[in-house]
């Protein structure tokens, strides 16, 4: 399943449509469309971003004219999606019941163990 990219900024959740590589024996940092597959060199980036990027003194940016298009989700993302809602609304699958466990009293990664309280 092929996931939207987002943005390669720390903290940053918003869906990349930029992105950004450089030239360095230019000294050039180029924002352009999103590329069709992510490189290892490469930044993706939100339109906020890809607006707002400042480079070192000396470098030059070069940008991509106009409105950054934002992706189109693909149909495995719709599929992907469709499938992840159809499984949570499921009312097929047994509920858990904590205490139905056996003695040990597992619940998910923990259990408890019998001892004695001296």
């Amino acid at each position: 399943m092929r996931s939207v990219r987002k943005c390669s900024r720390t903290g940053c959740l918003e869906p990349a449509v930029a992105t950004l590589t450089y030239a360095y024996s230019d000294s050039t940092a180029v924002v352009g469309p999103l590329a069709t597959a992510s490189e290892p060199h490469s930044y993706d980036l939100c339109e906020a971003h890809a607006l707002r990027l400042t480079v070192p003194k000396g470098w030059e940016v070069v940008r991509h004219e106009g409105e950054f298009a934002h992706p189109d989700p693909s149909n495995d993302e719709l599929t992907a999606l469709a499938e992840a809602v159809r499984e949570a609304g499921r009312s097929d699958k047994p509920a858990v019941n904590p205490d139905d466990e056996g003695p040990s009293g597992r619940r998910g990664h923990l259990r408890v163990l019998p001892g004695r309280l001296n």
